[in-house]
């Protein structure tokens, strides 16, 4: 079996736009397989802190682009360069997020024990929600949250467990792409994300947010708490493409807009997911 995975994205109203699309990443689960793209031509481009290549894409005048992935059935697992840090606003902790950190994984008996107490502790900071005003908006450190609950997506969320768990020395990786809800058959509106760790060679994978839409704050290690299945395109936060003047850009998954500032904007786009036989034809 392989999953396609389509995207959609409507002209944009200025001609020479180009966008920025990830090309895909391996997983224990799945394998990029295929990536192409229709109504465009595209080039490839390298991110400067983490090597990833992405696909700089220039639409036809006035043509939909159509942006298409194929995935195959499980993968070689994350790729180790997904658990070097690197040192910007988006991943570096505040000095009291720091204390807090160590504080709670020293209080734990074990190691395993401690990166779940700091998962736990991430939860509690959290709602769920899409706030137009992001916790760490302004901030040039991840910010310790020291009382009541802040509202957060999966980005933000996850952008706080990251500086927690690395703030404590334990491997961590922060991973975009897309969930599909089972219910939605197919369907999408926007990119997800997740968090993995690493401790004495064993990589487990969480994801907070899923929970919190569930109503629990029970968090156990694993995706998909809410049924669905997804795919991953991407890793990292803070990332830089010296080629189109981009620095320090928060993450990338959609597809999106590059302007003239060399900063990325959301661009209109439609998700769709099919799973097919191995040699069957994408539609």
């Amino acid at each position: 079996m392989r999953t396609h995975v389509s995207i959609v994205v409507e002209p944009h109203q200025d001609a020479t736009r180009q966008l920025l699309v990830p090309t895909g990443l391996p997983t224990p689960h799945q394998m990029p397989v295929h990536f192409d793209v229709s109504g465009a031509t595209f080039a490839l481009t390298g991110e400067n802190t983490t090597g990833q290549m992405a696909a700089l894409v220039t639409p036809v005048a006035g043509q939909v682009v159509e942006i298409r992935y194929v995935f195959s059935e499980a993968g070689p697992g994350y790729p180790d360069s997904i658990f070097v840090p690197h040192r910007n606003r988006f991943t570096m902790a505040a000095e009291a997020l720091v204390f807090d950190a160590i504080n709670i994984s020293e209080a734990q008996p074990d190691e395993h024990t401690a990166i779940q107490a700091l998962v736990n502790a991430a939860a509690e900071k959290f709602r769920y929600a899409h706030p137009q005003v992001r916790f760490n908006d302004g901030c040039d450190e991840v910010p310790y949250l020291a009382c009541g609950t802040s509202e957060g997506s999966c980005v933000d969320i996850n952008t706080y467990l990251i500086a927690s768990l690395r703030a404590a020395g334990f491997e961590a990786a922060y991973v975009t792409g897309y969930f599909f809800p089972e219910e939605k058959s197919g369907c999408c509106s926007d990119m997800h994300c997740w968090v993995l760790t690493r401790h004495d060679g064993v990589v487990l994978e969480w994801d907070i947010a899923h929970h919190l839409k569930m109503g629990t704050r029970d968090i156990c290690c694993g995706l998909n708490p809410k049924p669905g299945d997804r795919v991953a395109v991407a890793h990292s936060m803070g990332l830089t493409f010296p080629e189109l003047g981009i620095e320090c850009e928060k993450l990338i998954a959609e597809p999106a807009w590059v302007n003239q500032a060399g900063h990325l904007e959301a661009a209109e786009v439609t998700i769709r997911r099919k799973i097919v036989g191995a040699f069957d034809e994408f539609v």
